[in-house]
Parts: structure tokens; sequence; C-alpha cells
């Protein structure tokens, strides 16, 4: 597997990624083409220092998962920076294989590098196989998180 920064080309991939899933294919517009709010968003991530979108790929060069890690500094823990990694997905006909373990991996190495003091993350509580999956990983539910849509 290769982890690298992914490219304005890799979005329809990463969209359908995120798409492909009871949650993700209702709040999501897989279309092709796709609107162009992906790729506007794709830009201000791109240009963002403290956003990272990273994909996965296989021995022959096709994308097979994608995560974005954000670097939040604050000036809690004396200065410190947290890392939040969301929009984890691995492509279904590559689930099962070890690779969001790897993922995970290479994540929680990366907001080392970053000298990040935590790895946090969110998950919706109708996605009880996350939850486990995570847990398994060594993250704790230590916080109630709330969110206001609008």
């Amino acid at each position: 597997m290769k982890f690298r920064k992914a490219s304005i080309n890799d979005v329809p991939t990463i969209i359908e990624m995120i798409a492909d899933d009871t949650l993700g294919s209702k709040r999501e517009n897989y279309t092709i083409p796709l609107p162009k709010a992906y790729y506007d968003a794709f830009e201000r991530i791109d240009t963002d220092k403290n956003q990272e979108l990273t994909v996965v790929e296989n021995e022959v060069g096709e994308v097979i998962g994608v995560f974005q890690m954000t670097f939040i500094p604050y000036l809690t823990y004396q200065g410190g920076i947290r890392a939040q990694i969301e929009g984890v997905r691995v492509h279904k006909e590559h689930r099962g294989m070890g690779i969001g373990k790897s993922v995970f991996e290479w994540a929680i190495n990366r907001a080392k590098e970053r000298n990040a003091h935590l790895l946090q993350l969110t998950t919706d509580k109708k996605r009880p196989d996350a939850i486990r999956f995570y847990e398994s990983l060594g993250f704790k539910a230590s916080h109630e998180g709330m969110k206001m849509h609008f």
C-alpha cells in the first residue's frame, strides 16, 4: 500500500467511497459529472496547511482508501496541536483486509510527526461496527460530542 496526498483527479473516487454507505448515500450527491461544490471543497482543503487529504493506493495504483486529517492549534495543553481524523473510507471491494488498521497506524505516526498530543475522531452512533473498530485500536469514548446543523 502507498499513502499519498490526494489530487484533484482523485475527487470522483473519493466521493464515490464517501457516498457508499447508508449514511453517506443520504447526504452526498455522487453523480458524474460531480457537482462543482466537491471540487471547490477540494481546493479549500488542498490550500490549507492544517488539512491533509490522503489516499491509499494498492499495488496497481488504484485508490482504495481515503481519510482527512486536520491539525488544530490551540492554547490549551500549553499551545498544543490536536489532530483529528475524518472521512475514513475503504473501497467496498477492499474491506476486511486490514487496510483500515493500516490507515490508523499511518495516521497515528503522522500526528506524532506533526507534534500533535492526541488524535481524535468522531463517528456516528449509528455505526456500531466502526465504534468497535476504533475501540479495538485504542480509542476511548472520553467525551460526549454535540453538533448543531444549520
